[in-house]
């Protein structure tokens, strides 16, 4: 494994980031393919053992349950000082008891939610608090207010943000600078070779303010794993995966072949050849990978060790057509 920091931060984290929306009870929430406690177990497990010390939930995932999992595997596999955990608020879900929590980033919301997170999580604490999405209906100003008590008061160490206009994120940015208040130090935003909109506006403005990025579906939920017309029970049934590609499927099959070129010519996976074109993007801190089998996280840890050449790069990348702009709500 290979470590860093998280964007201009102090903070050490893995290379690789453990997205946890994979790991929850399969009857809550809207995934049917999550993974319950004894089935995630060993594969979180693996991911230790691999070196990754970087866990990224949320409280929507599996209706709060992807936490509660994560904070229990975490404390029988590592110690909560070795490990950076994120999770993230934003988005209703209704737990299995059948408590609803609603959208937004209010400040009831906010502080709320964090709590509800915390007691799931089982610690006092998360290292890396997130607003998943912008709120179009909370005031900028409330919201940023809030997580700034959020961190006063020691529940979180530091803030980000997730998908969202470039503007959005120089608003709030510059909201916190002017009050005092704390900054966002990560972006976690849509970035892999099949969606490249980032490369316009988001991920400059991050370059020019050492903001890290932590990309979220570098393999573009599976698509780049695998050769055109393979298909899997989570890609028929993953409907955000289905909204976010269905629609450019068609231009994004060349880039998915491209690949596949650069792969069969490594003699690599194709996974690791998407995740080292993502890994190689400035800014970059660790890319969020979603993980069903111990195979996957050798795959993502494989592609720790390739470096692109310049050529395979461009032959990555030559043919993709700008898309229309998707993940942000």
């Amino acid at each position: 494994m290979k470590y860093t920091k998280l964007g201009s931060t102090g903070l050490d984290i893995s290379r690789l980031c453990l997205g946890c929306m994979t790991y929850g009870d399969p009857n809550a929430g809207n995934h049917s393919w999550t993974l319950p406690l004894e089935r995630s177990r060993p594969i979180v497990k693996h991911a230790v053992e691999q070196g990754i010390t970087f866990f990224d939930t949320a409280n929507s995932y599996s209706a709060g349950t992807s936490e509660t999992i994560m904070g229990q595997l975490l404390k029988e596999f590592t110690r909560r000082e070795e490990v950076v955990i994120a999770t993230k608020v934003y988005f209703p879900y209704v737990e299995p008891d059948g408590t609803r929590h609603r959208q937004g980033l209010s400040r009831k919301s906010v502080m709320a939610e964090v709590d509800a997170s915390l007691t799931r999580l089982g610690t006092d604490h998360v290292d890396l608090l997130q607003i998943h999405r912008w709120d179009y209906d909370t005031p900028i100003e409330e919201t940023m207010s809030a997580l700034n008590d959020i961190v006063r008061a020691g529940k979180a160490r530091y803030i980000g943000a997730s998908s969202m206009h470039a503007w959005q994120f120089a608003k709030a940015q510059e909201v916190a600078r002017r009050h005092g208040w704390t900054e966002f130090v990560s972006m976690q935003n849509h970035l892999n070779l099949l969606y490249r909109e980032e490369e316009r506006e988001m991920i400059p403005l991050c370059a020019d303010q050492r903001i890290g990025l932590l990309p979220w579906s570098p393999l573009a939920r599976g698509r780049l794993t695998r050769p055109p017309g393979v298909s899997t029970a989570r890609l028929e049934s993953d409907q955000v995966g289905i909204g976010l590609y269905a629609k450019t499927a068609e231009a994004d099959l060349e880039v998915i072949q491209a690949v596949q070129q650069v792969a069969g010519e490594r003699d690599v996976k194709m996974a690791q050849v998407a995740l080292a074109w993502v890994l190689q993007k400035a800014q970059v801190s660790a890319p969020i990978i979603g993980a069903s089998t111990a195979e996957h996280i050798d795959d993502a840890v494989a592609a720790l060790d390739i470096t692109l050449a310049e050529h395979e790069v461009q032959a990555l990348e030559a043919r993709y057509v700008p898309h229309v702009i998707s993940g942000h709500q």
